[in-house]
């Protein structure tokens, strides 16, 4: 990065804290309020789109595995491009041909989407939007196109709400790999290093154990941390998404100063724009209730008292298309959003488009199921809050990467609204009596008059009976679909 643009930058980030209402201190950045927008929305798609969509093997971190020994993704590229192939020369590869924007937005709406969160740097460093900063842009070099100007423009014409993500932290260290590798290769190679990052490495053994061992022990510089802070800031200068995502390095001990600075930053910027915007956080990486906490593929164990986010993606194993991709069904994606904002949270579906800028057919097909299924379903979803107990049934682990849930036909999920609880039964497929114990008539329990109980989307009757033991509704015959089916509740 250019010296004297980024003190130029630095200079122009503390003019605007020292002027603007919101400082650089936790207490005036727990003031900022959490967008209505956001609130709102429920259901947002990130999209994982860069180079790596080309070798497309095993998962989006392919620059970081192809340069460490003894994993699928390092044999892989050793067989088919041979060791002298280096992460650039992907580059002219990732051609973005038929790439249209206006066709991802119409597809992610159609969903019941809210927003779409495409990734603006990941990992790699290659950024997919126009910059200042850096040469190794969609805009200079690949595509030539500015991908998140793009998407961005058909958003705002297609009422889409538009965001992003930096994942740049991680680039201090991210390719590390090929100083250790053992042979040579552009990573050693001053000429690349804006492209490549630091590489810092403290490992002198190159196997899967020092590559598991990713950040720990690294320590990032100031002279990261500044380039970290300058690029955020222009990111949201140029594009004024409602919201940004950070990944998980952020939340080292000695990100904490540039943090604050960022967030007084885009807050401050926000009212310039007149726009509320919001910020996506891992691992204590802000402090609590200063953003919005995000939990990657898993849950919470309750609701939580202040929105939050749960994120996912559609294949089990990847964030970005691989041809070696295992995808979930929309049952399974419908249950994770169900658990999620039943317990006050926002959820996050990432997709992963191919190098050249279209959409999988596995991906279609479940963005379409979740689209039919939103909109059967949309009061119980939209407007519609936690109850005072998230559901019943099996009792989960609260946690990161702990997703592999195990539903039955005992879990539901609830929301609510004034005057109607919704029940939606996790696994309803070959049932025709649901017990829902939370809803018995105790005091304690669901002590309401039920005025009428219906099935959202179906044109059936329901019959219910409710004791002190449960609430139990009968159907005249078996449910066929694998999706969950929601009870509307209405009382008194």
């Amino acid at each position: 990065m250019d010296r004297q643009k980024q003190l130029a930058y630095l200079q122009k980030i503390d003019e605007v804290i020292a002027h603007g209402v919101y400082k650089d201190n936790w207490e005036s950045l727990s003031a900022y309020p959490v967008p209505q927008w956001y609130r709102d929305a429920k259901f947002g798609v990130f999209v994982h789109w860069g180079i790596y969509s080309v070798p497309a093997f095993i998962s989006e971190w392919y620059p970081r595995l192809m340069y460490y020994r003894g994993n699928p993704t390092y044999w892989h590229h050793r067989y088919k491009y041979g060791k002298d192939f280096n992460y650039r020369d992907f580059i002219p590869q990732f051609t973005a041909e038929k790439f249209d924007a206006d066709q991802w937005v119409r597809t992610v709406r159609e969903s019941g989407a809210k927003f779409l969160m495409p990734v603006g740097e990941h990992h790699d460093g290659f950024k997919l939007y126009d910059s200042d900063l850096s040469e190794w842009t969609s805009v200079r070099m690949g595509p030539r196109r500015d991908i998140l100007g793009e998407l961005k423009k058909s958003c705002e014409e297609n009422g889409l709400i538009f965001s992003t993500s930096s994942h740049r932290a991680e680039h201090f260290w991210f390719l590390n790999g090929g100083r250790t590798v053992g042979y040579p290769n552009e990573t050693r190679d001053e000429r690349y290093r804006e492209f490549y990052g630091d590489c810092f490495n403290i490992h002198k053994r190159n196997n899967l154990w020092t590559m598991l061992k990713q950040e720990q022990g690294i320590v990032p510089t100031e002279e990261w941390l500044r380039d970290w802070l300058v690029s955020s800031c222009e990111l949201i200068d140029r594009y004024q998404p409602a919201s940004l995502f950070f990944d998980w390095w952020v939340s080292h001990k000695a990100f904490r100063p540039y943090m604050k600075k960022f967030l007084a930053y885009y807050y401050n910027r926000s009212l310039a724009w007149g726009r509320e915007v919001c910020v996506y956080y891992k691992s204590d990486a802000i402090m609590y209730n200063c953003a919005i906490f995000d939990r990657e593929r898993g849950q919470l164990a309750g609701i939580s008292p202040y929105i939050w986010q749960g994120e996912t993606s559609t294949a089990y194993n990847a964030w970005s298309y691989c041809t070696t991709n295992r995808y979930k069904t929309p049952e399974t994606i419908a249950r994770n959003l169900l658990d999620v904002i039943s317990k006050n949270g926002c959820f996050v579906l990432n997709i992963g488009p191919k190098a050249d800028g279209t959409l999988c057919e596995e991906e279609q097909k479940l963005l379409r199921a979740l689209g039919e299924w939103t909109k059967r379903n949309e009061e119980a979803i939209w407007g519609a809050g936690p109850y005072k107990t998230f559901g019943e049934g099996k009792a989960q682990k609260s946690g990161s990467f702990t997703e592999h849930l195990r539903y039955s036909a005992r879990d539901f999920r609830f929301t609510c609204k004034p005057g109607a609880v919704y029940a939606f039964a996790m696994k309803p497929k070959g049932k025709s009596n649901f017990s829902i114990h939370t809803l018995g008539d105790t005091m304690d329990t669901f002590h309401c008059v039920i005025r009428r109980v219906s099935v959202l989307g179906m044109d059936c009757k329901v019959r219910y009976s409710q004791n002190k033991n449960a609430l139990t509704l009968h159907f005249d015959r078996k449910i066929q679909s694998d999706m969950p089916l929601c009870f509307k509740i209405e009382v008194d």
